[in-house]
């Protein structure tokens, strides 16, 4: 059973975004909008348990500031904060501050030269994800992917299985045809549910979560190439 797609998740398996990213960015929001707010590495970590921004700002508000949550005009402020947020991440983006995780630069390039089908299925706004790919891959990386499923193309979010389905959907491939690689416990929840073989590649803030299903679980610093995806995929299709 040959290996013909991998599927990537985003946030955390292509760089360390959160961590560089999306936490400060959503900081410099915060004062923008007069907002006292500030979460810092180790709390933000703490938020990753829920997925999207805008239900990251509304589940904030709900735990640790509810005179904000009882605005008026929340739900209008959640959606500036996260136009601000994004605006700012853009401009890291735009600095090529915001780097590819070790080998996976390499990897993609790789898997597009042997004929390796692409594709994304991440939370994330489709503008980030564009954003990432071609201020580290050039400025048309983003047509490398046959498929980009963005958070703005599901009604549920991981761990739901939507954006993996749709992925295949697009891809027009059975799961078993496809590797996805994660780095979180929802993103394995996501993948596994749509029936897809996973490879995690843990990151920082994920290093203590439950990676039971999945084909292999890399760390940084650990070696990632297709030959690698290839084998794991091969003993998915056996087990």
């Amino acid at each position: 059973m040959a290996l013909r797609a991998l599927i990537f998740d985003v946030d955390g398996t292509l760089a360390n975004t959160e961590r560089d990213g999306h936490r400060p960015t959503f900081n410099s929001a915060f004062e923008e909008v007069g907002l006292d707010w500030h979460w810092s590495e180790k709390f933000y970590g703490t938020l990753l348990g829920v997925t999207g921004g805008e239900e990251r700002i509304r589940y904030y508000a709900e735990k640790y500031d509810p005179t904000t949550l009882a605005r008026p005009d929340f739900d209008q402020l959640v959606q500036r904060i996260h136009e601000l947020k994004t605006r700012n991440y853009q401009r890291l983006l735009t600095a090529k501050t915001i780097p590819l995780r070790s080998e996976i630069g390499h990897l993609i390039c790789e898997a597009r030269t042997e004929g390796v089908r692409l594709a994304i299925a991440s939370s994330s706004k489709r503008e980030n994800i564009v954003g990432l790919l071609q201020a580290n891959l050039g400025p048309t990386a983003d047509t490398w992917f046959d498929v980009i499923v963005s958070g703005e193309d599901v009604a549920a979010k991981k761990p739901s299985p939507d954006l993996y389905l749709w992925a295949l959907d697009k891809l027009g491939l059975p799961a078993r045809d496809c590797l996805a690689v994660e780095d979180s416990a929802h993103g394995l929840a996501a993948s596994l549910e749509a029936g897809i073989p996973t490879v995690v590649t843990v990151s920082d803030y994920t290093l203590n979560e439950d990676f039971e299903g999945a084909r292999m679980v890399l760390h940084e610093a650990d070696s990632l190439t297709l030959d690698q995806l290839r084998l794991w995929h091969a003993t998915a299709g056996a087990a």
